[in-house]
């Protein structure tokens, strides 16, 4: 199923009065109920003739998603809410919701905005869960609604090694204690390269290598600043393992990275940042078994940032923008 999806002014509204209407009806009943369900056509019109409009999502011509774009000033920054959003029923689990928060962070980033926030019912725990997996995490409660929000993701290439060092490089910049990385990619791909250059920024002692075999190294900062915790997770068997190494004692002391950590560091705060590294050539370029190092060809690498939780708004990600401003820009931080 290919999904397009287009910005939007009042002219749409009554399209995305028909998603609103054929998204929302289909839930639970809700007490109070949902306030999507009193708007109109003139209402949405309205509200679409205000900002940046909204956004309707296609499938062969088909109206199958829609939300509302309102720009907010709230205290975690100046974000993109995003209201009434819905999938039409015979559309949902097909990629629509995740295709239209897709365009909306390039809204936000378009508008210089340091990330999206929306409201989830407290009821409906399916659609917290939801937003949480696509990066948002819980910042307040206020009945009947959960407030979420979610910073922007970045991406840098890496044309070489010694690129990829001057990467992590620079957002050792704008690391402190308590961070926590989740490092993905497949063999070969330069997670550890990555590291290293990650200590080189912070000023860590002792050659960062894969700590494969001992599972984690500490290194000490030489500069009077955190220390590096390097883990491995290959070879762990789930969080309960991962608990068994208590990085917690050094978590709030130390920046943590943990390679192949996606699916079990993700417990160990609620802050993090996903670094996920991919290979343009893809594992050709490794052999036909997919083996190798991080020494193999120097083909380019591009490298994604996602962050996670309200520690990354407004800073400065390689590749991406923060408070509103490019890296970079007079009076950008970090």
């Amino acid at each position: 199923m290919s999904v397009e999806t287009r910005r939007i002014g009042p002219e749409a509204a009554p399209d995305l009065y028909a998603v609103v209407r054929a998204a929302f009806e289909g839930r639970q009943p809700l007490d109070p109920p949902a306030d999507a369900l009193a708007e109109t056509v003139e209402s949405l019109a309205a509200a679409l003739a205000q900002g940046p409009g909204g956004l309707l999502a296609y499938v062969d011509g088909e109206v199958v998603g829609g939300l509302l774009l309102d720009p907010v000033t709230t205290e975690h920054g100046d974000l993109m809410a995003l209201r009434r959003f819905g999938v039409v029923p015979g559309a949902r689990h097909h990629g629509v919701a995740h295709v239209l928060i897709g365009a909306a962070v390039e809204v936000a980033r378009e508008l210089g905005l340091a990330g999206l926030t929306v409201l989830a019912r407290q009821e409906l725990e399916s659609n917290i869960g939801f937003w949480a997996s696509n990066h948002f995490a819980e910042v307040g409660r206020q009945a009947p609604y959960v407030e979420m929000v979610r910073a922007l993701p970045t991406s840098a290439p890496a044309a070489d090694a010694d690129a990829m060092r001057a990467l992590a490089g620079s957002l050792a910049t704008v690391l402190r204690a308590g961070d926590l990385l989740v490092l993905s990619g497949e063999l070969g791909a330069g997670k550890t390269t990555f590291t290293q250059g990650l200590g080189e920024g912070l000023g860590v002692r002792g050659g960062i290598t894969s700590p494969t075999f001992v599972i984690a190294r500490v290194h000490p900062s030489l500069v009077d600043g955190p220390a590096l915790v390097h883990v491995d997770a290959y070879r762990l068997g789930g969080l309960d393992e991962l608990d068994d190494l208590d990085l917690d004692t050094s978590l709030d002391e130390a920046v943590t990275v943990v390679e192949w950590g996606a699916g079990v560091a993700e417990a160990l705060a609620d802050d993090r940042l996903h670094v996920r590294i991919t290979r343009t050539l893809g594992a050709d370029a490794l052999g036909a078994d997919g083996g190798g190092t991080d020494e193999d060809a120097d083909d380019p690498r591009t490298v994604e940032f996602v962050p996670v939780g309200t520690r990354w708004l407004g800073v400065a990600l390689p590749g991406g923008l923060t408070g509103g401003l490019p890296a970079g820009s007079p009076g950008a931080s970090g």
